[in-house]
């Protein structure tokens, strides 16, 4: 018994569900049911997830602001306009530019 229904009332159940759903629409209900509660636990595994301590460090370092926000500001102090240029290819001439004012 689950619940304290016994097989006949869980078969009444059942029925009544086919005949206010359809038997297309419980399979699709289900499978709703199931991805819902999938992407709950992926975010209640993500916020409740520790830290680790180098990732915490990275974190106060940035200041609250995000790594592409930080290679902005890397570029203009180096004397880029980063404006249109893509991501990988300003991290490029970034570490280009740093690493020649670094050897100087």
């Amino acid at each position: 018994m689950v619940g304290g229904l016994g097989p006949l009332e869980l078969t009444i159940l059942l029925g009544l569900f086919f005949i206010l759903f359809g038997a297309n629409k419980l399979p699709e209900m289900a499978n709703a049911l199931g991805r819902s509660k999938g992407e709950f636990q992926k975010g209640l595994n993500d916020t409740t997830q520790l830290a680790t301590a180098a990732q915490t460090v990275t974190d106060l370092e940035a200041g609250g602001r995000t790594p592409d926000q930080v290679l902005m500001e890397r570029a203009k102090a180096v004397g880029i306009n980063p404006a249109g240029m893509a991501i990988d290819e300003l991290e490029k001439k970034v570490s280009a530019l740093e690493a020649l004012s670094s050897d100087e």
